[in-house]
């Protein structure tokens, strides 16, 4: 079972009570455990469901050039980008206020 690491920011209190039904929090919303890729995707149903006005990115290991893989849900400034089969990560400019 591969390493998972979910980070949220903003998130309610019951989507963080499901993370850690499942994962460990080392840090306050910091989620770490070694789950199947069916645990996975039920988990980021739930995210899905529940970030409301947050956001989340979910890491884990596989096989790819980097090692691992990683998706997001909700609004940041860092944007998930493709990039010669890389994924990497971009970043949107400051909103002005």
């Amino acid at each position: 079972m591969p390493m998972v690491t979910v980070v949220t920011e903003n998130v309610p209190p019951r989507l963080r009570g499901r993370l850690a039904i499942w994962l460990l929090e080392v840090r306050a919303g910091v989620y770490v455990g070694n789950i199947s890729r069916r645990i996975r995707e039920m988990i980021w149903q739930q995210i899905t469901e529940l970030t409301e006005e947050g956001n989340v990115v979910m890491a884990w290991a596989t096989n790819t050039e980097s090692g691992f893989d990683f998706q997001t849900h909700g609004e940041n400034r860092r944007v998930p980008v493709e990039y010669d089969g890389l994924r990497l990560v971009s970043f949107l400019p400051v909103e002005e206020k």
